[in-house]
């Protein structure tokens, strides 16, 4: 096992990460910018400071981050979600350096990085995908073709990236040239590429993952799906697992399907594979993340599994114990991610937190108290609220009540939101989709 590990990020996973490594006797070293400089994951162990509040000259500064890899002792690097988790260089340099990554390795990192390709990869693994180009659209013309074709609405995606920021919904000709320049420089802006392929938009679909881990000795297992449907602008912010629209017959065929890919890929490590789920119960491969995912709490709370820890056992060369995937689940997790935003309009709401309180008995991965200053230079959420019940409804009146309690001031927050996503007859039913939260503002709107 290693004896100490670098955490290549900030906030509520860099926290996360300290715990995993404590539970395995590891010493953590973490990284820090000028504005994180009283942050608890810097505070907590020894922490290097890798430049000034902006992520490019900080999170993302490769140089000073290997830099405090070397001088720190650390034998390895575990990126975290986000910032440079699913950079390919990045995960190469490290090896380069004689560090081991704790993930995937660069070549599934950008086999999977570049969407289309993934696409491609994934078909030919036996895996369905959503019909669209099996390549970019290299201008608006082809684009407007594509779509013809495929016929509206669609949806234009970053080649190069994923998430809600990489995608734009299209549901005539009339919108495609705005969506199409929009897309293309958001893709530029944050992933370095501009290029973009056309998929069909599924009607009224459900958003669910896969969860999988892969040890170096040729074992691969899938633990079960997450339901992700609650999203704002495509990004999440409810989570469960399991998800109300999958039974056990589903849940088989998705994992299995799932680790026919990772067995083609010959990925190794923590990975997961999402969905897109229609009302045939016929599924769609989106992407694969070659991470560990924001929402990974909800599958450690049915399956007793910490995925963090075995991220790293694995990294160090462990296989994976014999139990692990052979379980059905145990109850039933949501996860609420709490933001620093306005509940209306979605921007976000930085500040000083002046009060702060986090519900009892419930887990709440956070990095945030009374006095923290919330930066508008990075991610806006502040916490995660996990609950575990014997059954769905049982869980959903435990988040309800930990909502209740939950009480932030100082910044705007998304809270209000979620209390009403509790209480919403479409959710409470199981029967929503990705337009949930669509439908629940304009509800409100009206009012």
């Amino acid at each position: 096992m290693f004896r100490k590990v670098l955490i290549a990020n900030r906030g509520e996973i860099a926290v996360r990460l300290m715990r995993a490594c404590a539970d395995l006797g590891i010493l953590p070293v973490t990284i820090h910018s000028e504005a994180d400089a009283t942050a608890p994951h810097a505070t907590g162990a020894e922490s290097y400071l890798v430049g000034p509040p902006p992520v490019a000259q900080s999170y993302l500064n490769q140089d000073a981050i290997l830099e405090a890899a070397r001088r720190s002792g650390a034998e390895a690097v575990h990126p975290g979600y986000g910032l440079l988790s699913e950079n390919a260089d990045f995960a190469r340099r490290v090896q380069e350096a004689g560090l081991v990554w704790i993930g995937p390795s660069p070549d599934a990192i950008a086999r999977m990085g570049d969407k289309v390709e993934a696409r491609a990869f994934a078909e030919a693994a036996g895996v369905p995908v959503v019909p669209g180009t099996g390549a970019p659209v290299p201008d608006l013309e082809s684009a407007l073709q594509a779509s013809e074709t495929i016929g509206y609405p669609v949806m234009l995606k970053a080649a190069k990236g994923g998430g809600g920021i990489g995608m734009q919904l299209v549901h005539d000709a009339a919108e495609l040239e705005k969506a199409y320049k929009l897309c293309t420089a958001r893709a530029k802006a944050y992933f370095g590429d501009g290029s973009v392929y056309v998929e069909k938009a599924l009607d009224r679909p459900r958003h669910v993952e896969i969860q999988v881990l892969a040890d170096a000795h040729g074992r691969a297992v899938h633990l079960g799906e997450r339901e992700c449907s609650v999203q704002r602008r495509h990004q999440k912010v409810v989570e469960e697992a399991g998800s109300p629209a999958v039974d056990e017959a589903l849940r088989q065929r998705m994992g299995e399907v799932s680790l026919q890919l990772v067995r083609a890929l010959g990925s190794v490590n923590a990975g997961t594979l999402e969905y897109l789920l229609d009302a045939s119960g016929s599924f769609h491969f989106l992407e694969m993340n070659t991470r560990l995912q924001v929402e990974h709490p909800v599958t450690e709370s049915v399956t007793d599994v910490d995925l963090a820890v075995w991220q790293i056992r694995i990294a160090a060369g462990e296989p994976l114990d014999p139990a692990i995937g052979t379980t059905p689940f145990r109850g039933h997790a949501i996860e609420c991610r709490l933001y620093a935003e306005d509940p209306v309009s979605g921007f976000p709401s930085p500040g000083t937190l002046e009060v702060v309180t986090w519900p009892e008995g419930v887990r709440v991965d956070t990095f945030v108290a009374a006095g923290t200053v919330v930066s508008p230079h990075y991610d806006p959420m502040l916490a995660k609220i996990v609950v575990h019940g014997a059954d769905r409804m049982v869980a959903i009146a435990s988040m309800a009540a930990a909502l209740e309690a939950t009480v932030v001031t100082g910044v705007k927050t998304n809270l209000p939101v979620l209390r009403r996503i509790m209480e919403d007859a479409e959710f409470l039913s199981g029967t929503f989709d990705t337009g949930l939260l669509g439908r629940m503002a304009a509800v409100a709107a009206a009012v």
